[in-house]
């Protein structure tokens, strides 16, 4: 088992502990922030203490200073409201970068330590992963020092001889278990650098990982989006390892990632709940079968046929049974067939759809409700779609304000349960739910209501040209080529295809909210001009630049042909409900 707290303090102090704007951190510094974070602990009441950085280093240090302390530290993936309340039920204070009104503790610029390097036991009650609600009522997840000190120890012994002493860059949170492990606390029980900024675009990432010798720690999400048209080449050079967890990552996906990164991304599989269980390498003809990790034993539940599992990355040596239905394989590996309850993964958070429902329920616009996820699109991510039978207050407000002003007050209502990434994008009002023979609504039903079914693309190819990031004032200039396919060139016209204006609009907001912090609510359009068509497969250019302090989004179309299109979206807050008529 890792002593991680000897390991570090035994490191020589000039070492590198990681990088932070291309600038090294040294150990010296990394111990002497967390002894500062360690003082502000020792003086602040209570045992339980939440804590989100988005900085890695920064966060790394405030880990470390909390349990030298004696703090267990609870972990959200965010800062909603919903999440710090549920927080706030069970912790004495809150620390780092939670917004204002929970009174979050900072280290002052004298802050220091005199006290003697040193950590907690084993058994020390070192972590709480709390879970946000977008899977129902929140949950309290306890990790003990030696759970995750012997899942560090074990993915050392597995993978560790083939990464050395390389690098470890990541486009995940650390805020998650799997970031957790990965990002900061197998590095640092290695001496491995670790960079303190977690990366969203792909130009950042293969210029980062062809600058010295490195290990990719990423999610699907991003893993099945790297864009062909890069020069992975330096990347492909220095990369050691790939890792990739938080669901699935399908076959076809994998095999391009290897192609473009040089390393058939490693997959593991796991939970909050559970630490790592599994992994798997995906290989042309290979059925995808999953090896267990050392010290992992598993079995097949006999009643519902769920995999159970017990490791001494849990709590006790009991059996404990997952959601995930699954199969035997060969050499002791197993097959998994799907979740056998309604959790859903949406960019890699486990959201409840049944917990979406009860929701709009709540709202007392909806008497039913039913949400599915949508088949994903090439270039799109999944989306949710949610089909409302209106009460009659609701009904009311449809007839009286219109779709917009219903889907924003069931947006409001959703947004203090679920994360962003989980309000439906699809809505569809009906009198009653289709059913079948049998009486009973299916999913090719309602997919039929979204007119599912017709694979022709609706978004550009898309190429990040600039982007500039100020406090007030971002910018981003794309590239972007419509394919003469295109779904909405059907009607428009048959003769010489057109891209409607509103398309032109909605690819404005669509890249606005992917690339800035867009407020959430549409308030209108200003100066809104179309001065030339734009036909299909000729590059043109979007610039959009947001303006966070008006909530405006300036977006402008061009190509050498001149300009094409251009205006001013405003954004603001959701309407509260208690203003609803």
């Amino acid at each position: 088992m890792v002593d991680l707290f000897s390991v570090l303090g035994a490191r020589d102090g000039a070492a590198i502990a990681g990088w932070r704007d291309c600038a090294p951190v040294s150990v010296a510094a990394l111990r002497a922030r967390a002894g500062a974070w360690r003082a502000l602990a020792l003086r602040t009441a209570g045992v339980n203490a939440a804590l989100y950085i988005e900085d890695s280093l920064e966060f790394c240090a405030a880990l470390l200073g909390a349990w030298q302390a004696g703090k267990t530290v609870w972990l959200s993936a965010d800062t909603l409201d919903a999440s710090c309340a549920a927080l706030a039920r069970s912790v004495h204070c809150f620390l780092g970068e939670f917004p204002v009104r929970w009174a979050a503790l900072h280290p002052g610029g004298d802050d220091a330590c005199a006290l003697p390097w040193s950590g907690p036991d084993a058994g020390f009650p070192a972590l709480v992963v709390h879970t946000s609600g977008s899977t129902g009522e929140p949950q309290a997840i306890p990790k003990k020092l030696s759970q995750l000190t012997c899942e560090v120890a074990t993915l050392e012994a597995l993978f560790g001889p083939a990464m050395i002493d390389a690098d470890i860059v990541a486009t995940v949170s650390h805020q998650h278990i799997y970031g957790l492990l990965f990002k900061v606390l197998w590095p640092l029980a290695a001496g491995r650098a670790i960079h303190a900024a977690s990366l969203a675009f792909p130009e950042q990432l293969a210029l980062l990982l062809g600058q010295r010798p490195c290990v990719l720690v990423a999610s699907p999400a991003h893993l099945k989006r790297l864009p062909a048209h890069l020069d992975w080449s330096a990347a492909a050079a220095c990369l050691r390892a790939v890792f990739s967890s938080g669901g699935p990552l399908a076959p076809e996906a994998s095999v391009a990632a290897g192609h473009l990164l040089g390393h058939v991304p490693t997959e593991i599989y796991g939970s909050s709940e559970t630490g790592g269980v599994a992994w798997r390498r995906h290989h042309p003809g290979s059925p995808g079968a999953w090896e267990l990790l050392p010290g992992v034993g598993w079995r097949i539940a006999p009643d519902s046929g769920r995999l159970e599992v017990r490791s001494r990355h849990l709590g006790d040596d009991a059996w404990l049974e997952l959601e995930d239905r699954v199969s035997p394989a060969a050499d002791g590996r197993f097959l998994l067939l799907g979740r056998g309850d309604r959790l859903v993964k949406i960019e890699e958070k486990r959201i409840s759809l049944d917990a979406i429902e009860a929701a709009l329920l709540a709202s007392g616009f909806a008497s039913e409700a039913r949400v599915i996820v949508c088949p994903e699109r090439a270039g799109e991510r999944q989306v949710l779609a949610a089909f409302v039978i209106p009460s009659a207050s609701g009904r009311a407000l449809l007839d009286a304000e219109g779709k917009q002003a219903l889907n924003a007050l069931l947006r409001a209502h959703l947004g203090r349960v679920v994360e962003a990434v989980a309000l439906p994008r699809r809505w569809r009002y009906l009198d009653q739910l289709p059913f079948n023979a049998q009486g009973k609504t299916t999913q090719a039903q309602l997919l039929a209501l979204l007119g599912v079914g017709d694979s022709r693309p609706r978004v550009p190819q898309v190429r990040l040209i600039e982007r500039d990031d100020k406090h007030d004032h971002q910018r981003v200039l794309l590239e972007l080529v419509v394919p003469s396919t295109l779904f909405y060139f059907d009607g428009h016209f048959t003769q010489a295809p057109v891209l409607p204006g509103v398309v032109q609009v909605d690819w404005a907001i669509r890249y606005g909210r992917e690339h800035f912090a867009l407020a959430p609510a549409f308030r209108g359009i200003n100066a809104l001009k179309f001065q030339q068509v734009v036909r299909p497969d000729v590059p043109f250019h979007l610039e959009l630049k947001y303006d966070s302090a008006s909530c405006t989004l300036h977006f402008r179309y061009f190509s050498d042909a001149g300009q094409h299109a251009g205006g001013r979206i405003l954004f603001g807050p959701y309407p509260e409900a208690s203003h609803a008529r």
